[in-house]
């Protein structure tokens, strides 16, 4: 279920603020009846009339994105600087990414119309992982990574546990690749937890998202999420399990 003004503004029958004053206004029914209060929901099957005019609400879509580094996670920038969106040309519906990614962090985002499902992926109770690669400065021990696994006091709280594994230390150029799975999407989080170790991070990509993988994908490449997958992520969030 959605917020009636925002089905109303993804159907780009207005902006969202037009939208409420368009409810308050009495000229929105919902299946035959005048509804008012900003905080009504509905569902894909309700029929919404605006100025008496049936609304045709949009099919709802699942994107898996490769997103490039130095490409904003919105669908807008008031420095005029690429997003995501942009990917998207020849997409009619208004999608938007689930969750984000940081500007210098490639990898895998979803994007979709559908506020429900991005509801379930980034509500932080249910602990949908995700698994980036990192390459960092230096060559973190294990007592170090350990750290990280069970959880490190950040500004804004301690993490969650997580998990790490280092792939490759290269000692002659003073860096190493170390994969990390979180459950949690705090700004900047793998960056900050390694940061707090002494390790900066140098390059950043999200390798994984639950079950999902770049597979046969280029930066700046997309494709649909099948149904099936649609549904095991919904599972994933709702039951933790898939």
């Amino acid at each position: 279920m959605e917020r009636l003004q925002k089905v109303i503004a993804h159907a780009g029958i207005a902006s969202r603020r037009k939208a409420e004053k368009l409810i308050a206004e009495g000229k929105v029914t919902v299946n035959g009846k005048v509804v008012t209060e900003l905080g009504t929901k509905v569902t894909p099957s309700d029929k919404i009339q605006v100025n008496g005019i049936p609304l045709q609400q949009e099919e709802q879509k699942y994107y898996l994105f490769y997103k490039p580094r130095g490409v904003i996670s919105a669908v807008e920038d008031d420095k005029n600087r690429k997003v995501v969106t942009d990917f998207f040309p020849h997409v009619e519906e208004r999608i938007y990414p689930v969750g984000r990614l940081d500007y210098d962090t490639s990898g895998l985002l979803l994007l979709s119309n559908d506020g429900e499902f991005t509801h379930l992926l980034t509500h932080p109770k249910h602990e949908i992982p995700k698994t980036y690669v990192a390459k960092v400065k230096g060559l973190p021990s294990r007592e170090l990574l350990k750290k990280l696994e069970r959880g490190i006091q950040l500004e804004d709280g301690k993490t969650a546990p997580a998990k790490t594994k280092m792939l490759t230390a290269d000692k002659r150029k003073g860096h190493s690749i170390v994969e990390i799975t979180i459950h949690e999407g705090r700004n900047r989080q793998v960056r900050k937890m390694f940061d707090a170790i002494g390790h900066s991070v140098m390059k950043l990509k999200r390798e994984r998202f639950a079950f999902l993988t770049l597979h046969g994908l280029n930066a700046g490449e997309y494709r649909e999420l099948t149904p099936h997958e649609v549904k095991k992520l919904k599972v994933l969030a709702r039951t933790g399990q898939c």
